[in-house]
């Protein structure tokens, strides 16, 4: 009998050890709070995230206002940064349209969090009047900003931000160009891109994402 009773008391030892370790691990998981200890990473809804993460190119420019432009100084902010020109026919017009409906989309708090840069890639087509007349037709007057300058200045940056701009040999008129939305982050970094055709939800979505960064 007195085997019996040590060996329920050590029953009951191992019982209340489960029980408390059981319960460790239930703290260890959900925290004090309840809520789980690593938190599932937000995610982009850009076509891509570009690695590795690098600081975004240098981008010094007068817009064509004539004043001067450095992506540098929208440090804290996200950057929505494109190439294109004023005469393009189609996908030029559709960034320009999408990237309106984006910021309308965002609403006025988020929209603050970011600047949208846009880079000519015909310095000989894009002139002051020319540009005026496109922000206009596109109501992007004051909601972005509209790079210009000489053909050694743009393909300076073109260069630099891996960019193909080359008129077109049969119609002239035209160019043919990249036709991405790249994103910067609140640091500096080039992380997001977008095709030309993206959905202006996404970058909605993403741009408290990439100021935050």
């Amino acid at each position: 009998m007195r085997k019996q009773g040590i060996d329920l008391k050590l029953l009951l030892s191992l019982l209340v050890l489960v029980l408390v370790a059981g319960g460790v691990a239930l703290l260890t998981v959900g925290g004090s709070s309840g809520k789980p200890a690593v938190k599932a990473q937000a995610k982009f809804d850009a076509a891509g995230l570009l690695e590795p993460v690098r600081a975004a190119p240098p981008l010094a420019l007068h817009n064509y206002l004539g004043q001067p432009v450095n992506i540098a100084a929208y440090k804290g902010k996200a950057v929505l940064v494109t190439f294109l020109y004023t005469n393009c026919p189609d996908i030029c017009p559709l960034i320009t349209s999408n990237l309106r409906v984006a910021q309308n989309l965002m609403g006025k708090a988020t929209s603050s969090k970011a600047e949208i840069v846009a880079v000519s890639v015909d310095p000989r087509g894009d002139t002051r009047k020319a540009v005026a007349a496109f922000l206009a037709r596109h109501q992007m007057t004051g909601r972005m900003q509209y790079l210009v300058g000489s053909a050694r200045e743009l393909a300076a940056v073109w260069k630099a931000w891996g960019v193909g701009s080359e008129r077109d040999t049969q119609q002239p008129q035209f160019v043919n160009h990249s036709g991405l939305v790249y994103g910067i982050t609140g640091s500096g970094k080039r992380l997001t891109y977008y095709a030309a055709s993206f959905q202006p939800s996404e970058i909605a979505h993403d741009v408290p994402l990439l100021a935050a960064r």
